[in-house]
């Protein structure tokens, strides 16, 4: 069987009649590829996908068609967070996105960036800056870069990378404790931690994401019922944050752990006007610097409803001051003044 870089997306597709698990099922890409050889005794030809000089920079593909599978598939990433999970893959859609997240990796120099493959709209050359991009180019119709976008208008539209999960983002899909929670942020002495609860809108998780990466906090943990921070309109939002922040999903048990063993103090953002028994704080620079030298989490509620319960008695509540006919603010906007005000000495000294 002769298999040419034209036809090798469908191909391997077809192979599943031979018990071959579909390219999507696939958990790891060199062991996929030894599976068609040993079932097909497929022969390396230069022009064959399915040979060790994958390792090396790839010779072009293309794809025309919006029925190709694999198109199927990576729009399927895009479009639903379960897939995308079970998968650990993300489709990134845009220059600036790609671009920003691969100057990121290189200034770090902790690892390549996790590209599967780049996809390139045919006949236009790969932008300035990402030609050192890792994975394999396939050049796509313009019809298929709208689909796999999902934008109406391809014009601003040049590359999509499809990428492997970041290493940063943990998901704790289980109750289970772990005894060294601080792995999750990477530092022993971890500083500033934002907490979401329930924030939904994609719009407004992405922006706070963002604030969080601009100034310096050392991590996100997304407690149930918060959006996606892959989702798309999220992720837009973030200008790819996920990618370069370190990120944990869990619940509150993990959180109570988390504050134990760290021994981070726990504020919430909390209106002003609160009938409770418990004292809410006014977010001051006075209050900012004592509290400079402190481990902390800032948790902040749903765009409806506020903080819930647990969090109320949990934490320690502060409020933004403001004008006695304004009660509260959109959350992101609360929560970028939360961080700026919060921001630790030692990450201002360091800017």
């Amino acid at each position: 069987m002769q298999c040419t870089s034209s036809n090798w997306y469908s191909t391997s597709y077809k192979l599943q009649g031979a018990k071959v698990a579909p390219y999507i099922k696939a958990s790891n890409y060199q062991t996929r590829i030894q599976r068609i050889k040993a079932c097909h005794n497929l022969k390396n030809g230069s022009n064959c996908l399915l040979t060790e000089s994958t390792r090396s920079p790839p010779t072009a593909k293309s794809i025309t068609s919006t029925s190709n599978p694999f198109v199927k598939h990576c729009v399927k990433l895009r479009q639903s967070s379960s897939y995308r999970h079970s998968h650990g893959s993300v489709l990134v859609v845009g220059t600036t996105l790609i671009r920003e997240i691969h100057e990121f990796h290189k200034l770090k120099q902790e690892q390549k960036m996790a590209v599967e493959c780049l996809f390139v709209l045919d006949k236009a050359e790969i932008p300035e800056g990402l030609c050192d991009v890792p994975g394999e180019r396939v050049y796509v119709s313009s019809l298929v870069m709208k689909k796999l976008s999902g934008v109406q208008s391809t014009e601003s539209i040049e590359v999509i990378a499809l990428m492997k999960m970041p290493n940063c983002f943990t998901d704790l899909s289980d109750d289970r404790l772990e005894v060294d929670c601080t792995r999750w942020f990477r530092c022993a002495g971890t500083h500033r931690i934002l907490v979401l609860e329930g924030i939904q809108d994609p719009g407004n998780l992405g922006t706070l994401l963002r604030s969080a990466l601009a100034f310096k906090w050392n991590g996100v943990f997304l407690l149930p019922g918060c959006c996606d921070p892959f989702n798309e309109k999220a992720f837009r939002a973030s200008r790819g944050a996920p990618f370069q922040l370190p990120l944990v999903s869990g619940n509150w048990a993990h959180l109570e752990a988390f504050s134990n063993e760290v021994q981070v103090k726990m504020f919430a953002g909390h209106p002003a006007s609160s009938n409770g028994s418990k004292p809410v704080h006014k977010l001051s620079q006075r209050l900012a610097h004592s509290l400079a030298d402190t481990p902390l989490c800032l948790v902040l509620g749903s765009e409806g409803s506020g903080l819930t319960e647990r969090a109320r008695e949990f934490c320690e509540l502060v409020s933004i001051p403001m004008a006695d006919n304004f009660e509260s603010l959109n959350v992101a906007v609360a929560g970028g003044i939360f961080m700026f005000m919060l921001q630790s000495e030692l990450e201002v000294a360091q800017t």
